[in-house]
């Protein structure tokens, strides 16, 4: 009886625990399904390859790189990319608003994108410039057009531009952002801009890569006197307030430098300044590796000490590096545009966009053409923007086994 019994019974299901796993790459990154093909390929990807699939997956620092990477083409090919030199003016448009671009005609047909001839003429009341469109008088965009000979960097000639009016016309011109007050077209300008100030932002970081990598190395492998002498000097210049730094010794720059002179003055100002928050990284990271199973191995098997730093500890973190310089970079490019706008960094005549925002100093200029302002400020905003999402991008993938 107690044997049916048993059998006719339903056996409760018994739940027992799952035995521990280890946690997969693909579990740490993004729940994927288990045994699927997308689990397999992420158990056998390389550091960097986890990190690119992380990274594609915020999409706003794929939207900074990829503005980012317009902005420096720009700026590498401004004399190609500008269809006006930028110290070419124009006398008959001064002050003169963005140009509009149309694509349908005065009797609604659809046409190639052109624009109108623009008459001026003088409001008697504010004495300012009026630019009214004359509908009779159409000029024709065309892309790779023949316009001003240049050199592109200075070695190759060519006179072909990216768009411009074809034909050419000695007095009419085509102003995307809008002329300043002396006829020249502001769109021109802040392509050549663009060279110096993303330029600088650059070469000054790197400086400051190097100076850190070197002193917080130093201080955070050897330790003891070194590492202090190495964090008073740290924290006294870290106590000092940036921007009266930077104002400070840009005043002690001679204003008679040339304009590469002044560049590299500007750029190693930034940089000496900016060195001290890569050197307390990396002396943490250091502090942190010297005891590792690996720096012992490499330090066994003879390899010298300049060898495991560059070789072993540095790439051990070298992708919080890179995370940290695209987020110093803003600040190297917002320092320079600020000593530039109060007189103190590059002055003409020199182009950054920092220069070209000194015309926004001038209230009358300011009241009369806000595009003055709006346009080296939209660059400057656009750009900060794009580094700022393009390093928390790189920052979440720099640790890619994490949720």
């Amino acid at each position: 009886m107690d044997a049916q019994e048993r059998k006719i019974q339903p056996e409760l299901p018994v739940e027992c625990p799952a035995p521990a796993e280890e946690a997969a790459p693909s579990q740490m990154i993004d729940e994927v399904p288990a045994g699927s093909a997308e689990e397999e390929r992420l158990y056998v990807a390389g550091q960097w390859q986890l990190m690119w699939w992380k990274f594609r997956r915020h999409k706003m620092a794929l939207v900074g790189a990829v503005i980012l990477i317009v902005f420096y083409l720009i700026g590498a090919f401004c004399e190609f990319v500008a269809p006006y030199k930028p110290e070419a003016y124009f006398i008959r448009y001064k002050m003169a608003p963005p140009t509009p671009i149309h694509i349908f005609d005065k009797t609604g047909k659809l046409r190639a994108p052109f624009i109108y001839h623009r008459d001026r003429s003088k409001d008697p009341e504010t004495m300012r410039d009026i630019y009214t469109e004359n509908p009779e008088i159409t000029y024709p965009i065309r892309f790779f057009v023949k316009g001003v000979p240049y050199k592109l960097w200075g070695l190759w000639e060519s006179d072909i531009h990216l768009f411009g009016l074809a034909p050419e016309i000695k007095d009419q011109g085509i102003f995307l952002v809008g002329a300043d007050r002396m006829g020249r077209d502001l769109f021109s300008r802040l392509c050549y801009g663009a060279r110096i100030s993303l330029s600088i932002g650059l070469v000054g970081v790197f400086l400051s890569l190097a100076l850190g990598i070197v002193l917080g190395g130093i201080s955070g492998y050897y330790g003891g006197r070194i590492d202090t002498v190495i964090q008073r000097v740290i924290e006294f210049i870290r106590t000092i307030p940036t921007i009266p730094l930077w104002m400070a010794l840009s005043a002690a720059l001679p204003p008679d430098w040339p304009v590469v002179r002044m560049y590299f003055g500007i750029t190693i100002i930034l940089s000496l300044v900016g060195w001290t928050g890569m050197a307390r990284v990396v002396r943490g990271r250091f502090l942190s590796l010297r005891q590792e199973d690996f720096v012992l191995a490499a330090r066994l098997c003879g390899s010298s000490e300049l060898r495991i730093i560059l070789r072993h500890m540095v790439p051990s973190f070298l992708s919080h590096i890179i995370a940290s310089l695209t987020l110093s970079i803003p600040g190297q490019i917002l320092g320079e545009t600020g000593l530039s706008f109060i007189g103190l960094g590059l002055r003409a005549p020199a182009i950054s966009w920092g220069v070209l925002l000194q015309e926004a100093q001038n209230v009358r200029s300011l009241a009369q053409a806000p595009w003055l302002l709006f346009g080296p400020a939209l660059a400057v905003v656009l750009t900060v923007f794009a580094y700022n999402f393009l390093g928390d991008g790189l920052r979440d993938a720099a640790d890619p086994y994490t949720r």
